[in-house]
């Protein structure tokens, strides 16, 4: 359980970002690539972000640079977070390159504690070492975030909406208790009970900066060493309600075929994907396609000569409400090997 412990002062001075924070974005969507969870909000990006890093020549960084140092485990490096992210990616990176030798040479330690760092970065403390991992972070950043950015920064700003509507009706209290589902407001304290490491965070004045988070999945995220500005980064994706009983199955909505390609979209697919899941022609499967972005249920996004489909949150929702569990070892391929956090939930 990580818990954060609050004082007036502390309430007074809680914030939320005002844009997605490039390094935790970053850290983030590197995750996604270890992990299917949530693969479905994700598709049409792990999809092309694959490609891009292939394109620009990254894989082999990702694999031995990057997925070593940003683990979807309990935990990783804090310097790789820096609180001047907030201002921008170029002052993030700014940040990690000043990074004091002695502090990555201790965090570098403590990530050794919990799995094999590779030898290589043993470097890290030196300044040069720090500026080839602040140009492929930068690089990997163009080819698969930037992309993206419209779209992670149409959702903070909606999150910031949303919260605000809970600072107006309630206060702060009112907005940390609308963080959504994962976390729980019990005054004074912020409590995410489905967290790795048992913590707890004393804010002694010094507030506490909120960072919705577009590629962070579920569980919220927070740095490891409390005596650091304190952060939570969360998820903006909030798990949709559990349809109620008796609610109608999408094949009585929509039609056995139409249902079936809009399922097939939960991991994004073709056109011709689609048809081949749906048992129809590509024809009928474009016409299937057409009624579901009228809708409002899909959107589609070409890449090259192919068209991608893919969930729109409204979409994402529907589905979701109807899916059942999906078997053990069902979910898909971990990372086509281009190959955490303080949370392994990330």
């Amino acid at each position: 359980m990580l818990r954060f412990h609050f004082s007036a002062e502390d309430l007074a001075r809680t914030r939320v970002a005002a844009a997605p924070h490039p390094l935790w974005e970053i850290t983030a969507s590197l995750h996604r690539f270890q992990t299917p969870a949530g693969r479905w909000a994700y598709a049409h990006w792990y999809r092309t972000a694959r490609e891009r890093l292939r394109e620009a020549g990254l894989e082999s960084a990702v694999q031995q640079l990057l997925l070593p140092l940003f683990p979807r485990a309990s935990y990783w490096p804090d310097f790789l977070t820096p609180l001047e992210g907030v201002s921008g990616l170029e002052a993030g990176l700014g940040a990690i390159l000043a990074t004091p030798p002695e502090r990555v040479t201790a965090e570098l330690a403590t990530l050794a504690r919990t799995r094999r760092v590779p030898p290589h970065l043993a470097r890290l403390p030196e300044r040069g070492a720090r500026a080839e991992l602040v140009s492929v972070l930068r690089a990997y950043h163009r080819a698969v975030i930037e992309p993206h950015e419209e779209w992670m920064h149409e959702s903070v700003h909606a999150e910031r909406v949303r919260l605000g509507r809970h600072l107006l009706d309630g206060g702060t209290e009112g907005l940390l208790g609308g963080l959504g589902p994962a976390v729980r407001w019990h005054h004074p304290r912020l409590e995410i009970g489905a967290y790795p490491t048992r913590q707890d965070v004393r804010l002694e004045g010094r507030g506490l900066l909120l960072i919705p988070s577009y590629f962070c999945w579920k569980g919220p995220v927070s740095l490891a060493d409390p005596t650091l500005p304190p952060v939570l980064a969360y998820s903006v994706h909030h798990e949709p309600p559990r349809p109620a009983p008796g609610s109608p199955s999408l094949e009585v909505l929509l039609g056995r075929a139409r249902a079936t390609v809009l399922r097939a979209t939960a991991a994004g697919a073709t056109t011709t994907e689609a048809a081949h899941h749906a048992g129809v022609t590509p024809a009928t499967a474009t016409y299937h396609t057409t009624a579901l972005r009228d809708a409002g249920l899909i959107t589609s996004h070409r890449h090259g000569n192919t068209v991608i489909h893919t969930l729109t949150l409204l979409g994402a929702t529907m589905v979701s409400r109807n899916m059942k569990e999906a078997p053990p070892g069902t979910a898909g391929e971990a990372v086509a090997r281009p190959g955490g956090t303080q949370a392994e939930t990330a």
